[in-house]
Protein backbone atom coordinates (compact mmCIF):
# COMPACT_ATOMS: atom_id res chain seq x y z
CA UNK A 1 0.00 0.00 0.00
CA UNK A 2 1.33 3.64 -0.94
CA UNK A 3 0.61 6.84 0.88
CA UNK A 4 -0.79 9.80 -1.05
CA UNK A 5 2.74 11.41 -0.66
CA UNK A 6 4.25 8.42 -2.45
CA UNK A 7 2.02 9.62 -5.13
CA UNK A 8 3.74 10.96 -9.04
CA UNK A 9 2.64 14.47 -8.99
CA UNK A 10 3.00 16.37 -12.59
CA UNK A 11 3.63 20.16 -12.99
CA UNK A 12 0.00 21.54 -13.58
CA UNK A 13 0.98 24.87 -15.29
CA UNK A 14 2.47 25.68 -18.34
CA UNK A 15 5.90 27.27 -18.49
CA UNK A 16 5.27 31.13 -18.69
CA UNK A 17 7.52 32.26 -21.77
CA UNK A 18 6.75 36.21 -22.96
CA UNK A 19 8.16 36.67 -26.05
CA UNK A 20 10.62 39.01 -24.97
CA UNK A 21 11.84 37.42 -22.23
CA UNK A 22 15.10 38.29 -21.47
CA UNK A 23 15.57 36.33 -17.88
CA UNK A 24 14.22 33.11 -17.19
CA UNK A 25 13.43 32.37 -13.63
CA UNK A 26 13.14 29.16 -12.14
CA UNK A 27 11.68 27.83 -9.01
CA UNK A 28 11.43 23.98 -7.96
CA UNK A 29 7.95 22.73 -8.23
CA UNK A 30 4.60 24.59 -7.06
CA UNK A 31 2.92 23.68 -3.21
CA UNK A 32 -0.23 21.21 -3.05
CA UNK A 33 -3.26 23.14 -4.60
CA UNK A 34 -4.66 23.75 -1.59
CA UNK A 35 -2.48 26.60 -1.12
CA UNK A 36 -2.75 28.23 -4.22
CA UNK A 37 -4.35 31.77 -4.20
CA UNK A 38 -4.36 32.19 -8.00
CA UNK A 39 -3.57 29.68 -10.87
CA UNK A 40 0.01 30.58 -11.52
CA UNK A 41 3.76 30.21 -9.94
CA UNK A 42 4.05 31.09 -6.40
CA UNK A 43 0.56 30.72 -5.86
CA UNK A 44 0.76 30.48 -1.92
CA UNK A 45 -0.03 33.94 -0.30
CA UNK A 46 2.71 33.08 2.30
CA UNK A 47 5.37 32.91 -0.25
CA UNK A 48 6.79 36.55 -0.54
CA UNK A 49 8.11 36.37 -4.17
CA UNK A 50 5.19 39.03 -5.39
CA UNK A 51 5.78 40.83 -2.09
CA UNK A 52 9.61 40.73 -3.26
CA UNK A 53 8.84 42.28 -6.60
CA UNK A 54 6.45 44.51 -5.54
CA UNK A 55 8.44 46.27 -3.36
CA UNK A 56 11.52 46.18 -5.67
CA UNK A 57 9.89 47.52 -8.62
CA UNK A 58 6.28 49.58 -6.91
CA UNK A 59 7.90 50.57 -3.43
CA UNK A 60 5.26 48.54 -1.76
CA UNK A 61 4.79 44.73 -1.38
CA UNK A 62 1.38 44.69 -1.15
CA UNK A 63 1.13 46.29 -4.46
CA UNK A 64 0.23 42.70 -6.41
CA UNK A 65 -1.95 40.99 -3.34
CA UNK A 66 -5.64 41.52 -2.80
CA UNK A 67 -5.94 42.09 0.59
CA UNK A 68 -9.39 42.10 0.84
CA UNK A 69 -9.52 38.41 -1.22
CA UNK A 70 -6.48 37.39 0.58
CA UNK A 71 -4.69 36.26 -2.70
CA UNK A 72 -2.23 37.56 -5.25
CA UNK A 73 -3.69 39.70 -8.59
CA UNK A 74 -2.75 37.37 -11.42
CA UNK A 75 -3.51 39.60 -14.21
CA UNK A 76 -0.94 42.18 -12.79
CA UNK A 77 1.63 39.91 -12.34
CA UNK A 78 1.31 38.48 -15.99
CA UNK A 79 1.14 41.92 -17.20
CA UNK A 80 4.57 43.61 -14.86
CA UNK A 81 6.39 40.31 -16.05
CA UNK A 82 5.64 40.55 -19.69
CA UNK A 83 6.46 44.45 -19.79
CA UNK A 84 9.70 43.51 -17.84
CA UNK A 85 10.46 40.41 -20.09
CA UNK A 86 10.69 37.61 -17.62
CA UNK A 87 9.76 33.97 -18.15
CA UNK A 88 9.13 31.49 -15.55
CA UNK A 89 8.63 27.26 -14.90
CA UNK A 90 10.35 25.04 -12.24
CA UNK A 91 13.28 22.78 -12.76
CA UNK A 92 11.26 19.76 -11.94
CA UNK A 93 7.96 18.37 -14.20
CA UNK A 94 7.20 15.65 -11.80
CA UNK A 95 8.09 14.74 -8.58
CA UNK A 96 6.73 12.65 -5.22
CA UNK A 97 6.19 14.86 -2.30
CA UNK A 98 7.66 13.06 0.58
CA UNK A 99 5.72 15.19 3.43
CA UNK A 100 3.29 16.53 1.36
CA UNK A 101 4.41 20.40 1.43
CA UNK A 102 6.60 22.17 -1.39
CA UNK A 103 9.46 21.88 0.73
CA UNK A 104 12.48 21.83 -1.55
CA UNK A 105 13.97 19.84 1.14
CA UNK A 106 11.29 16.84 0.99
CA UNK A 107 10.27 16.91 -2.90
CA UNK A 108 11.67 14.06 -4.69
CA UNK A 109 12.54 14.90 -8.04
CA UNK A 110 11.45 12.39 -11.01
CA UNK A 111 11.27 14.29 -14.11
CA UNK A 112 13.70 17.59 -14.91
CA UNK A 113 12.45 19.94 -17.10
CA UNK A 114 14.53 20.39 -20.43
CA UNK A 115 16.03 23.93 -19.63
CA UNK A 116 17.66 24.12 -23.26
CA UNK A 117 14.16 23.20 -24.91
CA UNK A 118 12.26 26.50 -22.77
CA UNK A 119 15.30 28.79 -24.15
CA UNK A 120 14.84 27.47 -27.42
CA UNK A 121 11.21 29.14 -27.03
CA UNK A 122 12.63 32.59 -25.85
CA UNK A 123 15.45 33.43 -28.04
CA UNK A 124 16.09 36.77 -26.72
CA UNK A 125 17.11 35.03 -23.17
CA UNK A 126 20.21 36.42 -21.76
CA UNK A 127 20.19 34.90 -18.30
CA UNK A 128 18.81 32.20 -15.82
CA UNK A 129 18.10 32.73 -12.20
CA UNK A 130 16.87 29.79 -10.03
CA UNK A 131 15.25 30.32 -6.63
CA UNK A 132 15.68 27.16 -4.25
Amino acid sequence: MTSATDDLEYHPLQPFLPENSRLLMLGSFPPPRKRWSMDFFYPNVQNDMWRIYALIFFGDKNYFYDAANKKFRQPDIERFLKEKGIALFDTAVSVKRLKGNASDQFLQVVGRTDIKALLKRIPRCKAVAATG
